[in-house]
């Protein structure tokens, strides 16, 4: 007798099933994300199949010449740094991103300027209509007769037309959340929709050797939509990240089985879609203002880049009985409470009745903890009124008793300093053994700081 399909409820964040539904996953602390979903039932009802043989699989040694991967390049060239140089072949990238903030804007670019090369490249689109996809390229000034288009939703349509065709470069599509299988009886979206259609799609990627780009929508908290397996799945993940309210866009990558997984790639949004940005640093400080209490430049590296950007802090007093406000733009809030907490008990400034504003002008989020003291010199260049110098960077990671630690690349943060101008930098003081001073440019000046109130002393001295 033929076995009935089966419930189930399964968390559309992490994954997890559960017999019952509940209003919050015990697993990822999600609220309102267990949904029901329908199990078929395989094939042959109550038998059991019958177990199939392996074969033995050949083993090979360590040692081996293996050449490096072939790399397609889309002459964006800010897309191919953060990929490792290209696109590889059968390899499966997943690209997320808040709604609106240029994920089909970027790809649909990509796909025209390798449709250009003479590539044969397909954008299925289940979001969006041929015709709407026409009016978006002819809108940014895109031209590329040989690119293919379809709307479609039913993988099994895609998989059918894609194994017909042949010599694909590229395949993009937009979105996986949107994709359908009959054979999984749930609504588009859901983790066994997204995990199913994912699989069939990388399957054909790898059979066919076309590389597969997949659009991502992303939860509230800025994650990807759907259970982390999808992420296991692809080689490479990438988030697009950037404030509405800016006109910087960063392509950063957060896992890459072919390059370095801490590039990333700066982009501008303009009426012509998305221009590359050669030199961040430059536009990240254009409308900087010098002399200003509570600003500091800071010398940071993201991945092989240099990037210089303006840190600012305001303090002031805290309003009411409640505790004192820690506001956080583009940088961490628990580092900034260890921050504060340094520069009261090891310092010996008054904070704790303050409350603290914190920004990364420009919309770049900042994860190195070489920040600590670009931070900690706005800090207190906000508390004391004094600014701090306009021709200076700082870099330099804070520990807990106060000392300013060692941090990489020290020499390609000063010359990127003195290309744009920057006279001085403030930078951790030399204690190992084997640490080398830094070569800086001829005419700037370094100061070493071993102590973060060896640098409250410095804005004492020019306070008196």
């Amino acid at each position: 007798m033929a076995r009935r399909p089966a419930n189930r409820f399964v968390c559309q964040s992490c994954g997890a099933v559960f017999p019952k539904w509940s209003g919050r996953c015990d697993a990822c602390g999600a609220w309102n994300s267990i949904v029901e979903e329908t199990v078929e039932p395989t094939a042959g009802g109550a038998v059991a199949p019958r177990r199939s043989r392996g074969k033995r699989i050949e083993l090979v040694g360590l040692a081996g010449d293996t050449p490096p991967p072939e790399r397609i390049e889309t002459r964006i060239s800010e897309l191919d740094r953060v990929l490792g140089g290209g696109m590889v072949p059968a390899s499966v990238v997943l690209v997320g991103g808040d709604p609106g903030i240029g994920k089909s804007t970027l790809l649909l670019q990509g796909a025209c300027a390798l449709a250009g090369m003479g590539r044969k490249v397909m954008y299925i689109s289940g979001e969006e209509a041929v015709d709407q996809i026409r009016l978006r390229a002819r809108r940014l000034g895109l031209d590329a007769p040989a690119l293919e288009l379809a709307a479609a939703i039913n993988v099994a349509d895609i998989t059918a037309t894609l194994e017909n065709e042949r010599d694909v470069a590229l395949v993009v599509i937009d979105s996986i959340q949107t994709m359908w299988m009959e054979t999984v009886e749930s609504a588009p979206g859901t983790v066994s929709q997204v995990r199913s259609s994912a699989f069939e799609l990388i399957r054909l990627a790898k059979q066919r050797g076309f590389c597969l780009m997949l659009v991502g929508h992303v939860t509230k908290e800025g994650a990807l939509a759907g259970p982390r397996v999808l992420e296991h799945m692809v080689d490479a993940v990438m988030y697009f990240e950037g404030d509405r309210g800016h006109q910087f866009r960063i392509l950063r990558a957060a896992k890459n089985r072919f390059g370095a997984t801490d590039e990333i790639g700066v982009f501008a949004m303009t009426d012509q879609g998305l221009v590359e940005v050669p030199n961040p640093s430059a536009l990240f400080l254009a409308e900087r203002r010098g002399h200003i209490a509570g600003s500091a430049v800071f010398a940071g590296m993201e991945g092989t880049r240099p990037v210089l950007l303006e840190i600012q802090a305001l303090l002031s007093p805290k309003a009411g009985d409640g505790a004192p406000r820690r506001a956080v733009v583009g940088w961490e809030t628990a580092r900034l409470n260890m921050l504060l907490a340094v520069l009261e008990s090891r310092c010996g400034m008054k904070l704790n009745a303050m409350d603290v504003h914190l920004n990364i002008a420009g919309g770049l989020r900042v994860m190195e903890p070489a920040a600590d003291l670009a931070v900690a010199a706005a800090l207190i260049s906000a508390a004391t009124g004094q600014p701090t110098h306009a021709g200076a960077v700082y870099f330099g990671e804070v520990g807990l008793s106060g000392e300013v630690r060692q941090v990489s690349l020290a020499d390609t943060r000063l010359k990127e300093a003195y290309k744009l101008g920057f006279e001085s930098a403030y930078l951790p003081r030399r204690i190992a053994r084997g640490n080398r001073r830094p070569s800086a440019p001829d005419g700037m000046q370094l100061h070493e700081i071993g102590h973060l109130g060896d640098l409250v002393s410095l804005f004492a001295t020019e306070e008196e």
